[in-house]
């Protein structure tokens, strides 16, 4: 092998927008193209909002517009505006900005400055507008690049500040904005900021009491008592327990940044709770008990937080401000006096929660001779060389930047799960075979899941058997077959992480596969196609005579073919849940035992195909 030479010419010197667009998972986590939550699309929109939230945090407007159209975003302030003389500088060089300047923006997220660089250099069109003092300066820019710097202008307009840009399909392929995912973000940006208004897409987005409003509007599953809520000055927490459910669900931010995998304060919240509710009862109850169907969310602002990831979504901080308080001893003493105060107020609440613990500590003494039993069989079926075809990198391995592509593929039958494994990327892709159908686990206790041994296997495989903080890949993927047996199969999982671990589903873990229903080629080109629409394209396409397949199931597809399916231009529908949905409302209709509602709703909404190929 011919070695390679090295000497001065080897050495490159990139330009900002070279770098960011060479190396944009240092700046934005991953590309993606719209399907998960967290892919770079939404990160960009964000990053450009949080300039606005934190002028509003400053007291500068108190409305934000933000328009999501054709893959066009638009965000407009009514902030201060940036000073007209250093609007390029702003958006197109690093290392500048006001956010260095920590009496500035103290408790700011994006304290690096390059939030809106990076939307700028990986946009194929960005442009950005300031107004103040009734002047105006206006540039545009293409991939990075300056293409129209108009001279500062009178305008009579309100001041603030306006961007708009597309990100760039070279850089992120076909992608789409989901509305649900961004409606998400517009109510927690509005949950952190009581009193901000929020108009998106022409919807009012408007919360007035912070994070009680977050825990009211997204806890369906019935509460115990009335949401405990409770601020300090750099804090704000909400606290409910709920009946029938299994999960501990958090929400938790730092200024303003969702971090859906926690961190620091998360962890000091979990430890200060159980430490508060033990102090205050005298007894020693088990963690676990305490915290068995408890939703909060909680809020903390710090100076210079430090995040283990660009995308800021686990706090790495230790301390409040540099050489200050632990985040550890500021959140535990926080909640050891202000929610024993609610407590010792609050009798009533204080009786329902121990009775609540009391009840959860009965049913895990109940199980632990299952637990026990569902280990050994676990243990006994070698899970990881019969059922799990493991990848080398896992989700919860957050010093890879690969972990966002750590992926699991649920297959039904030897040979779809042969052809998946086969062709693979056994760095990020694993694979789970699944033995027949999945039971029906709807209004099934939590002990189904260690008495089954699909789901047992399973949920041993995710590594979610004490919560999704350490989930070991970050999309769950359900590979079945496009026909009713798959849909069925499909429904069955779904229904299986509803009941049991709603929020895998809620953070945008769980996702469906789509593959190709047909095959059109000759013998110069093949195009795989989704759609009797795309079928049809490629026919035009090819022109006279053209072969075409009807796949009828994964494991008619060859290893060969499959790699075009799961590989970059892999296709995934997210499995979401609407802000109306509500999962036991939503699985008691398809799932229950209501025969004649189902039918009478499947008879009304039968579409019949006329042409099927047989």
């Amino acid at each position: 092998m011919a070695q390679q030479e090295y000497n001065e010419d080897s050495i490159r010197s990139l330009d900002w927008k070279e770098h960011i667009r060479l190396r944009p998972g240092m700046y934005i986590g991953k590309m993606g193209n719209g399907s998960s939550p967290d892919d770079g699309v939404y990160i960009l929109l964000k990053e450009v909002i949080d300039n606005s939230i934190d002028e509003f945090v400053m007291g500068n407007g108190k409305t934000i517009e933000v328009s999501v159209k054709n893959n066009r975003v638009s965000v407009r302030d009514y902030g201060r505006g940036i000073p007209l003389g250093k609007v390029i500088d702003c958006v197109s060089k690093i290392n500048t900005g006001a956010k260095y300047d920590s009496k500035v923006f103290k408790k700011s997220v994006g304290l690096n400055g390059v939030g809106t660089k990076a939307a700028n250099a990986l946009s194929s069109y960005f442009c950005i507008r300031s107004i103040r003092d009734g002047k105006s300066k206006y540039v545009e820019f293409e991939k990075g690049n300056v293409v129209n710097d108009e001279d500062i202008q009178e305008n009579s307009s309100r001041k603030g500040t306006k961007v708009s840009f597309i990100p760039d399909e070279e850089l992120f392929g076909k992608y789409r904005f989901l509305n649900e995912y961004v409606e998400k973000m517009m109510w927690n940006y509005c949950y952190l900021n009581p009193g901000l208004t929020i108009i998106y897409n022409g919807e009012k987005f408007y919360s007035e009491k912070g994070l009680f409003d977050l825990l009211d509007q997204n806890t369906e599953a019935e509460m115990l008592y009335p949401i405990i809520h409770l601020k300090g000055e750099d804090i704000e927490v909400a606290i409910t327990h709920c009946k029938n459910q299994y999960s501990e669900q958090y929400y938790s931010f730092v200024n303003g940044q969702h971090t859906v995998q926690g961190g620091t304060h998360q962890l000091s919240f979990r430890e200060g709770l159980v430490k508060t509710i033990r102090e205050y009862f005298g007894k020693n109850y088990d963690a676990s008990d305490i915290r068995q169907a408890i939703n909060a969310a909680i809020s903390i602002k710090i100076i210079e937080p430090v995040f283990e990831s660009q995308t800021k979504t686990k706090l790495g901080s230790t301390e409040m401000e540099p050489g200050g308080v632990t985040v550890r001893s500021y959140v535990n003493d926080f909640l050891k006096k202000d929610l024993d105060n609610y407590l010792h107020r609050n009798t009533d609440v204080a009786e329902i929660i121990e009775k609540k613990i009391k009840q959860a500590e009965h049913e895990r003494k109940a199980m632990a001779g299952v637990k026990k039993l569902a280990k050994e069989r676990a243990k006994k079926a070698n899970l990881h060389n019969k059922k799990l075809r493991d990848c080398r990198i896992h989700y919860n391995d957050l010093k890879n930047e690969e972990r966002y592509e750590t992926t699991i593929f649920i297959t039904e039958g030897d040979s779809a799960s042969g052809s998946i494994t086969k062709t693979r990327d056994i760095k990020t892709q694993a694979v789970f075979s699944l033995r027949g159908k999945p039971l029906n686990s709807f209004g099934l206790s939590k002990k189904v899941v260690y008495e089954n041994e699909e789901f047992n296997l399973l949920q041993a495989a995710l590594n979610i058997e004490q919560g999704i903080d350490e989930l070991r890949y970050n999309k769950i993927v359900i590979a079945t077959d496009a026909d009713v047996d798959g849909m069925h199969i499909r429904l069955l999982l779904i229904t299986f992480f509803l009941q049991f671990f709603p929020e895998l589903v809620k953070e945008g873990h769980v996702y469906v596969l789509e593959t190709p229903l047909f095959r059109v080629r000759n013998r110069k080109e093949t195009f795989y196609c989704y759609s009797d629409e795309e079928k049809q394209e490629a026919m035009d396409k090819i022109g006279k005579n053209p072969e075409i397949t009807r796949f009828k199931g994964l494991g008619e597809i060859s290893p060969n073919e499959f790699k075009h399916f799961i590989g970059k231009d892999m296709r995934l529908e997210p499995v979401i849940l609407g802000k109306e949905s509500k999962i036991q409302q939503i699985l008691g209709f398809f799932m229950g035992k209501n025969t004649l509602d189902r039918q009478k709703f499947i008879i009304e909404n039968l579409r019949v195909e006329e042409d099927i190929e047989i």
